[in-house]
C-alpha cells in the first residue's frame, strides 16, 4: 500500500498493481475501501490499477469532520492522486458511489480525464430509479435469504445503525440483492469482506444529505472525455434505467449492459467486464 499526504495533513492510501496503462480507480460504498474491487476481475493482467482507498476507509485517515463526505470532498481527494502521480491527464474508472464521484471529477477538471468509465453507478434519484430498484427487489421475493435481506436494506437506508460494525453486519446481510444469483461464490465473496476496514460516517452523510437530492445531469454536460457506461442487466439500484440516463447526458459515450450480472459486475462476470473496458480503453491484446 502506498501514501500521499492531503493538504489538510490525511494519509490517503491506494494500491498499485498489475501492468500497463494505468487506469485510476474509485470504489463505491460509500464507506468501503478498495478490498471489494479486487482485481477487478483480472484487469490487472492488461493494466496497471490504481485502486483507491476513499477518504476514512483502508488505509486512508478519517477527515477531522464526520460530515465531510460530499461528492466535491472525494472529487478534492482525486485530484490530490492525480498530482501525486505526476499524471497529466488520467483514465479514470468509478463504481457505485466512486461513478458518482468519476462524474464530478470529470465535469470539474475535463481538461485532465483521458477516458472515463462509469461502472455501475447513477446520476440522480428518481421515480424512474426508484421505481426499477423497487421492482429489482420484488423480484427476489421468494428467495430464502429474502427477509433478512430486506430487513437489513431498510434498516440501513433508514440509518439504524451506530457503529461502523453495526453498518458492516447490516450491508453484509443485504448483499444478496446485489447479485444476479447469489450462491456460494458469492458467499465466500463476502467473507473476503469481513477484513475490510469500514466506516459508518460515509454513509450515513450519503443517506441523510444526498440520496434523494443529488442530481448530475448538469455535470454530465460538461464532460469532454470519451465514457463507457457500463452495468449488470439485473443491477437492481445502478441497472439499464440509471444507464440510459447517463447515456443520454453524455457527449461521446459507449454503453455496455452485461446479461445476467447485477451490481458486481467484475465479479459476476469478468470476462465480459474486462473485455469492454480493454476494449474501450484501446489496451492492446496480450502476448
Amino acid at each position: 500500500m502506498e501514501a500521499l499526504t492531503t493538504e489538510d495533513g490525511r494519509k490517503l492510501a491506494y494500491k498499485r498493481t498489475g501492468s500497463g496503462p494505468t487506469l485510476v480507480c474509485h470504489g463505491g460504498g460509500p464507506g468501503f475501501s478498495s478490498l471489494y474491487l479486487g482485481d477487478l476481475g483480472g484487469l490487472d493482467e492488461r493494466l496497471e490499477l490504481i485502486l483507491l482507498d476513499p477518504r476514512g476507509t483502508g488505509g486512508s485517515d478519517r477527515p477531522a469532520d464526520p460530515r465531510a463526505y460530499a461528492i466535491e470532498d472525494y472529487v478534492d481527494d482525486l485530484e490530490a492522486l492525480r498530482r501525486h502521480l505526476g499524471l497529466e491527464r488520467i483514465d479514470l474508472l468509478g463504481h457505485s458511489h466512486g461513478g458518482m464521484v468519476a462524474i464530478t471529477y470529470a465535469a470539474r477538471h475535463p481538461e485532465r480525464v483521458e477516458r472515463l468509465i462509469l461502472a455501475s453507478t447513477l446520476a440522480r434519484w428518481g421515480p424512474e430509479p426508484q421505481a426499477a430498484m423497487e421492482a429489482g427487489v420484488a423480484a427476489r421475493a421468494d428467495e430464502s435469504w429474502y427477509p433478512d435481506a430486506k430487513a437489513a436494506l431498510e434498516a440501513e437506508q433508514a440509518g439504524d445503525f451506530s457503529t461502523d460494525e453495526e453498518m458492516e453486519e447490516l450491508a453484509l446481510r443485504e448483499f444478496p440483492f446485489y447479485f444476479a444469483h447469489f450462491g456460494d461464490e458469492e458467499r465466500a465473496y463476502l467473507e473476503t469482506l469481513r477484513a475490510d476496514s469500514t466506516n459508518s460516517d460515509p454513509l450515513r452523510y450519503f443517506n441523510e444529505e444526498v440520496w434523494e437530492t443529488f442530481d448530475l445531469r448538469a455535470d454530465l454536460e460538461r464532460i469532454t472525455a470519451p465514457a463507457l457506461v457500463i452495468t449488470g442487466a439485473d443491477d437492481f439500484i445502478t441497472g439499464p434505467v440509471p444507464a440510459a440516463e447517463i447515456e443520454q447526458g453524455l457527449a461521446d459515450v459507449s454503453k455496455v449492459i452485461i446479461p445476467n450480472c447485477g451490481h458486481l459486475i467484475f465479479f459476476e462476470a469478468p470476462e465480459a467486464f474486462c473485455e469492454a473496458v480493454v476494449s474501450f480503453l484501446s489496451v492492446p491484446s496480450a502476448v
